[in-house]
């Protein structure tokens, strides 16, 4: 079975699951897709999970402007085809937080090649790429000192990103259960330009640090 067959059969799955009223919610909040089912993600997971590891598969779907396809092939795809080359053909294709924070989730944190794939999209023009390689940064358990300093970067590049903010709160929080990397997070804070993803950053960071 080819590629446009797999993807006809698994549409026709998610198509079993639809709800307008969740598709017009997310249009609604700014998640615009070509096309929306509006499957809850955990569903979209369940029948993701059920494929057979296809990277072949898994680029295809992810070309397809659907939403549960492109969702869907963060599952399917293998992390290990993931190289610093082929990592940017996959950020092109996030434009939105749904898609970075699944593909964060689902596939990034899995690349073995994420070492690399890390500094190269935080340095991105693409917001969401951003902050889809930020919020796999937090789920690695080698943060480094190295890493934590690109969060000054990024901040100043989208000074009013929500996301981005969200993305360095992540990091340093996830950091600053290290004892190791805690001077460097505070100094990561430090180092922030007043603006309005700063101000998030810093009242989210403040209570953290208390306990």
């Amino acid at each position: 079975m080819g590629n446009t067959s797999k993807m006809i059969t698994l549409l026709g799955k998610m198509r079993k699951q639809m709800n307008g009223a969740v598709a017009d919610a997310m249009f609604y909040y700014g998640a615009n897709y070509g096309l929306n089912y509006g499957v809850s993600l955990p569903t979209v997971r369940e029948i993701a999970q059920q494929e057979e590891c296809d990277h072949s598969l898994a680029q295809y779907l992810f070309k397809q402007q659907v939403r549960e396809l492109k969702l869907a092939a963060l599952h399917i795809a293998d992390p290990a085809e993931l190289t610093p080359t082929t990592a940017m053909e996959w950020a092109a294709g996030i434009n939105n937080s749904e898609l970075a924070e699944e593909a964060a989730f689902a596939l990034l944190h899995r690349a073995p090649a994420l070492k690399e794939i890390i500094p190269q999209w935080m340095a991105s023009n693409n917001e969401f790429a951003a902050y889809a390689a930020m919020m796999a940064a937090a789920r690695c358990k080698s943060l480094s000192a190295e890493e934590l300093s690109l969060i000054t970067k990024v901040v100043e590049h989208y000074l009013t990103s929500r996301p981005i903010a969200q993305g360095a709160v992540a990091m340093l929080a996830s950091a600053y259960l290290n004892d190791e990397l805690k001077d460097c997070v505070k100094e990561v804070l430090a180092s922030l330009a007043p603006s309005p993803a700063t101000e998030y950053i810093s009242e989210e960071m403040s209570w953290r640090m208390e306990f």
